[in-house]
């Protein structure tokens, strides 16, 4: 109990630097006047001002805050049909048609996941496919929807594939689909919510994303109580979403299992739905290549000089290196607590219990919390340089529930398996620590909201801010804008190759199940996991390993159950 309580004791102090300190100082920041101008110019106090009660949230409902919310929920609608019908249409048709279809299935999917660009994509279309000026509702809402076609469908698609693993251990996998996609809409809802890249880059007539209202507010008008307002609002709402999420997780008993790999039907998969997969796969390429062909066209190019003459160098490490060390540290703190909530059990049944504290951020990124983020970079002298890059967050509660949601699964099959700690927990594990690492580190590098507060000088800017930043300049004669900086090709092929490798060598291994689980061991007084007993279908069906049976017929038993 105590080594799992220990190893999860990181992860909660992270939290309550970058989560729950800000939370409390954004709430008191709302109902205050916020510091005056000539205090921000000369270094003076930062304070949070004199009480002024509802003025600000009372301005914020004047400015059309309400509006804002409904444009992202329409925002939300496409990427919500796609998550939850087309995703697992294709997840199941792929199912069907037998291992090589899936596997390619997998790889396609890679394709939109390495190359997540937004800056670059928006830029792309506001160039080359619109006049320029403010764009109506509906012309951002469809930019948006076949925009994120693609990488909605992949992360979706994968996660239902997951799912329909219960079907070839003799489960029925509609109970993790229904938990699958409940996810995935909440998540769907919470990005939305929280939308900044699109309103920056591409102007929309009215009131656009309420992100980019506390933007303006806090850092254009210099209304801090204002835009702490907002985002207490936000909050709010990524709040519940969250604390919904992670209930579902409980109350399923959702868990992530690595299997072996599933052998191939002598009579092959089912050939209509080979077709079909093959189908929906030209029509997915179709369209992922038409929503970034604006960008692709310029993949080869270069930054041009920004202001000052900054190099193509400066600006590859800016976006680059600080994301890095912010993905290590945040992905590594969860990694940790992950095992020590999910390995070792401090609760023992009840260990899953620990994630109801990090479950109100499940959802939240760097925008509602930049206003402190910013007051606390400043503080410490941040503001403008290398370590002020670092995002703010130092531990990815996304990646907490995934690894103790593995850890979980993966405690249970090892202790039945008689295999080692090292084999049964480490090994899985690695795969996903560097997926997750990748992921994280890509979504980073190419967020803009963050390095906009932070980075004044352009010898500071990332590659999606020096991009903005000529775009904005010189506009359709940007000659593309240094588009092909944001994420270089280089960079992009190498991305795409360990996904690639991830999905059809690892991520097909995943097994996502929810319910009751007769294999997982109960936690002994001494917190090491003592078996339950037989279970139902007997050893072969559970796959466990049968004294006096040969791997073959262990293998074979398997597969007729």
């Amino acid at each position: 109990m105590g080594v799992g309580l220990a190893l999860t004791a990181p992860a909660l102090i992270a939290l309550i630097w970058s989560y729950l300190l800000p939370t409390v100082t954004t709430l008191r920041r709302s109902f205050s006047a916020g510091p005056r101008v000539r205090d921000l110019g000369r270094g003076g106090d930062l304070g949070l001002g004199e009480s002024v009660g509802l003025d600000n949230y009372r301005a914020l409902y004047e400015a059309g805050f309400v509006e804002s919310v409904t444009f992202v929920v329409l925002l939300a609608v496409v990427p919500l049909l796609l998550a939850v019908l087309i995703a697992p249409l294709l997840a199941v048709l792929a199912d069907r048609a037998g291992r090589v279809a899936r596997l390619a299935t997998r790889g396609v999917l890679a394709l939109p996941l390495a190359g997540h660009a937004p800056a670059a994509v928006y830029l792309g279309w506001r160039l080359h496919r619109v006049d320029g000026g403010a764009q109506s509702r509906g012309a951002v809402i469809m930019m948006v929807a076949v925009t994120s076609f693609g990488l909605v469908v992949a992360v979706a698609a994968t996660a239902y594939l997951a799912a329909l693993r219960n079907r070839s251990s003799g489960r029925s996998p509609l109970p993790a689909l229904l938990t699958v996609g409940g996810l995935l809409a909440l998540g769907v809802i919470a990005v939305a919510l929280q939308s900044y890249t699109v309103g920056a880059l591409t102007p929309v007539q009215g009131r656009g994303a309420p992100l980019v209202g506390v933007f303006q507010s806090s850092f254009g008008q210099l209304r801090f109580g204002v835009g702490a307002a907002g985002s207490v609002l936000l909050l709010a709402v990524l709040g519940v979403l969250g604390l919904v999420a992670v209930g579902l997780l409980l109350a399923t008993r959702a868990r992530i299992e690595v299997e072996g790999r599933r052998p191939t039907a002598p009579t092959g998969g089912d050939p209509l739905a080979t077709g079909l997969v093959v189908v929906a796969l030209v029509v997915f390429v179709a369209v992922v290549g038409w929503a970034l062909a604006p960008w692709l066209r310029h993949g080869f190019e270069g930054v041009p000089e920004a202001r000052g003459g900054v190099s193509l160098a400066t600006v590859l490490a800016n976006t680059w290196l600080p994301t890095l060390i912010g993905a290590t540290v945040s992905v590594g703190l969860a990694a940790v607590a992950g095992f020590g909530i999910g390995a070792l059990r401090p609760l023992g049944r009840w260990s899953e219990l620990l994630l109801l504290p990090f479950a109100p951020w499940l959802f939240v990124g760097t925008g509602p919390l930049a206003i402190e983020g910013f007051f606390r970079a400043r503080e410490l002298g941040q503001v403008n340089t290398f370590l002020g890059l670092i995002p703010p967050g130092w531990v990815s509660i996304p990646a907490l529930v995934a690894f103790t949601l593995l850890f979980r699964g993966q405690q249970a099959r090892g202790q039945h398996s008689g295999g080692t700690a090292v084999r049964t927990l480490v090994l899985p594990a690695l795969p996903m620590l560097v997926l997750i690492g990748l992921l994280t580190w890509l979504i980073q590098a190419q967020q803009l909201l963050w390095p906009s507060i932070v980075s004044g000088d352009p010898e500071n800017f990332t590659a999606p801010l020096a991009a903005q930043f000529r775009a904005n300049r010189f506009g359709p004669r940007a000659d593309g804008a240094g588009l092909g900086s944001v994420l270089p090709v280089l960079i992009l092929l190498l991305f795409l190759v360990a996904f690639v490798v991830l999905q059809t060598r690892y991520l097909d291994r995943l097994a996502f199940r929810v319910g009751r689980d007769d294999a997982v061991a109960p936690v002994g007084p001494t917190g090491v996991p003592t078996p339950r007993g037989p279970v139902a279908g007997g050893p072969a069906q559970a796959g466990l390993a049968v004294p006096g049976a040969s791997r073959r017929d262990q293998h074979r038993d398997i597969q007729e159950s």
